[in-house]
């Protein structure tokens, strides 16, 4: 078991600004990070890798797509630019020694067609995804696919739908990825939900359900980790909690106020919270 914090809370970019973050993290207690994946730097992302396997970090990464790289687009060429931006992606992965490329990279996030998924485009995003598959099994990667609330994408919402989506795309380097924000808007049960990953499940993200500090909020967390424990998780846990420091994310998070003391306490009670919970099963 690792537990990661996920870069996100103070940067979408690999700079050397970052450093004194990381090792800061690093004294915290945190044995992996996971890092955004937003540009195509291959160079820089090894050199990041670098300096992770020096402080002895393990790590994620992170990556979505936009409407110009729509996996499930009704136009080709659009599938085929959202097909090439994941393989690049796993290439930067692949670079920083990343073990997972998680994150909603299945479909254009932010974007609604009106409706929900067609037959088509579960069509189009099986055979993608299947291709993508293939390139993260040549550099050593493995998917976390994200099913997100119905409020940022249409394509995946749940657990079950995600299972079947991995069982149609059929290759060992697609799996799924569950996160606690996301299964507490749109699952009924959340011990059902996990138990639908069963087998097909490669990276948790622990979010609090107003994206603040984990444990301090509304989840259902005994459910949660009850069912992990259950179904034999062992991989990583990672803390997904947003705050004010990237503007450019307000759009998708929807978070423009501050409901924890400083991002440094946030990290630290959530490694806490999630040491005290996996002691308590594992």
């Amino acid at each position: 078991m690792r537990f990661g914090m996920n870069l996100l809370m103070w940067t979408d970019t690999l700079t050397d600004d970052v450093l004194p973050l990381v090792d800061q993290l690093k004294g915290i207690g945190f044995d992996a990070v996971e890092i955004p994946v937003f540009d195509n730097d291959v160079a820089n992302y090894e050199k990041w890798g670098k300096h992770f396997d020096e402080l002895g970090l393990s790590r994620s990464g992170t990556a979505v797509r936009g409407p110009d790289e729509n996996p499930i687009s009704p136009d080709a060429t659009v599938r085929r630019a959202g097909i090439d931006a994941n393989k690049i992606t796993l290439d930067c992965c692949a670079a920083a020694g990343c073990e997972v490329m998680a994150g909603p990279f299945h479909s254009a996030l932010g974007y609604f067609s009106g409706k929900g998924p067609t037959d088509d485009e579960w069509k189009w995003g099986v055979e993608a995804m299947r291709e993508v598959a293939e390139h993260a099994q040549k550099v050593g990667v493995t998917l976390g696919i994200e099913y997100l609330n119905r409020f940022e994408c249409y394509f995946l919402n749940t657990a079950a739908e995600g299972a079947r989506f991995c069982a149609d795309v059929d290759h060992p380097n697609c799996k799924m990825m569950y996160d606690t924000f996301h299964a507490h808007i749109e699952e009924k049960s959340v011990a059902a939900a996990i138990r639908a990953l069963k087998g097909c499940l490669s990276h948790v993200h622990i979010s609090e359900n107003d994206r603040s500090t984990p444990g301090a909020g509304n989840v259902r967390w005994d459910e949660n980790f009850d069912t992990l424990k259950e179904i034999g998780y062992d991989g990583f846990f990672v803390v997904e909690a947003f705050g004010l420091a990237l503007e450019k994310l307000v759009p998708a998070t929807k978070i423009w106020r501050r409901m924890y003391e400083s991002e440094t306490q946030l990290a630290t009670d959530a490694l806490k919270f999630m040491k005290a919970e996996v002691a308590k099963r594992w």
